[in-house]
């Protein structure tokens, strides 16, 4: 297995111009005939600047989605503050506040107990908001996992979720982040009987110049059988499968999303590689159910969690990481092509209960 972030990705074409030229004062201190070395270290500072500059932009993209999260939050853990302590009173409070962000029960009381445990093993004197955000992120780190591609070709990739959680749309974007990594992508078109599926997903075949594989009206694992088969025959590297939306509780769609497990299997022993359900963030508590359901259907190996727009309460990963933990591949904030990235553990917490506001509010004590 080898880790697709050690995997150098294929970048962004050089600009006509030199990236000294950008720098005010790149020719006070740089000769016009400046060294290959020279221009090698500038284009390698512009190309450090650039990726900063979009992890920060990503980071205010998900500190935006989880607002409405975050302003509960933060509403709760002022309170505590202007009490100074950390009492049943204030406790209830930050209870109340995390129930109402999704966090669900049993992961609440589990981190009212450490917050507890954390504040009295410090004396009463350590500051509440930096413990919960330290007890947070202790939870949800466990989530986070790398994305591997293990050597056998085609890897394959299952796809599953309700309708209108995002997968289609996920799927997309998964090829893009999988190509920027220099690897090979076909696609399956799982869902036979919908045109508006085989469509949206032949869609970002088209935009990511890729191949997908479909039928109207026929049987889903004979789409898979012949994806596998020709992605066999052109030497790819992944197989994204896309399956039908079904909800949990429909038997006979969960028997078939079984069934088409099994010929993948046929197609290609050991298929599929990967089992990823995708939810939608807005589904809350419902979220969880499904992530049971379809994992005692098809042995889920990975979770995408969609649709972090700012009405979405992002407490559902900490319920996960309590109840079901698998891990969580990607997360996504909008419906742009990099709007959907593997998850950070430390940027989520850092987006839900920012370190900025953590020592801002420390000061008023």
């Amino acid at each position: 297995m080898y880790d697709l972030f050690k995997r150098k990705p294929a970048g962004k074409p050089a600009p006509d111009a030199d990236p000294r030229d950008t720098h005010p004062a790149a020719e006070a201190r740089e000769p016009e005939s400046s060294t290959p070395n020279d221009r090698n270290s500038d284009a390698g500072l512009a190309a450090t600047q650039e990726a900063s500059a979009e992890r920060r932009s990503w980071r205010d993209r998900l500190k935006a989605g989880l607002g409405l999260s975050r302003d509960k939050l933060s509403g709760a853990l002022t309170g505590v503050f202007r009490r100074r302590v950390l009492d049943d009173e204030a406790l209830e409070e930050l209870e109340s506040a995390l129930l109402m962000a999704d966090v669900g029960v049993e992961a609440t009381q589990h981190l009212i107990e450490e917050l507890r445990a954390r504040y009295r093993k410090a004396g009463g004197n350590a500051d509440p908001r930096a413990l919960l955000r330290a007890a947070f992120a202790d939870l949800v780190r466990p989530l986070q996992a790398p994305v591997t591609v293990g050597a056998t070709r085609p890897f394959v990739i299952m796809l599953a979720g309700v309708n209108g959680a995002g997968k289609t749309t996920s799927i997309g974007k998964i090829a893009k982040w999988l190509q920027q990594r220099n690897l090979s992508v076909l696609l399956a078109a799982g869902d036979t009987f919908r045109a508006a599926a085989r469509e949206q997903l032949a869609v970002w075949g088209e935009r990511n110049k890729v191949a997908v594989i479909q039928q109207a009206g026929g049987d889903p694992g004979a789409v898979m059988f012949d994806a596998l088969s020709a992605a066999a025959g052109r030497g790819i590297d992944v197989v994204l499968a896309d399956t039908a939306g079904r909800l949990s509780t429909q038997g006979h769609l969960m028997d078939e999303l079984r069934k088409i497990k099994r010929v993948l299997g046929k197609a290609r022993p050991g298929a599929p590689d990967e089992a990823w359900l995708v939810l939608d963030a807005n589904t809350g508590q419902n979220g969880l159910a499904q992530v049971k359901a379809f994992d005692a259907a098809i042995g889920l190996t990975g979770l995408i969690l969609t649709k972090l727009d700012g009405s979405a309460k992002g407490g559902i990963v900490a319920a996960i990481a309590r109840q079901h933990p698998i891990p969580l591949r990607f997360i996504g904030v909008g419906e742009g092509v990099d709007d959907l990235r593997p998850f950070d553990a430390d940027d989520f917490v850092d987006a839900l209960l920012p370190a900025d506001e953590v020592s801002a509010a420390a000061s008023v004590r």
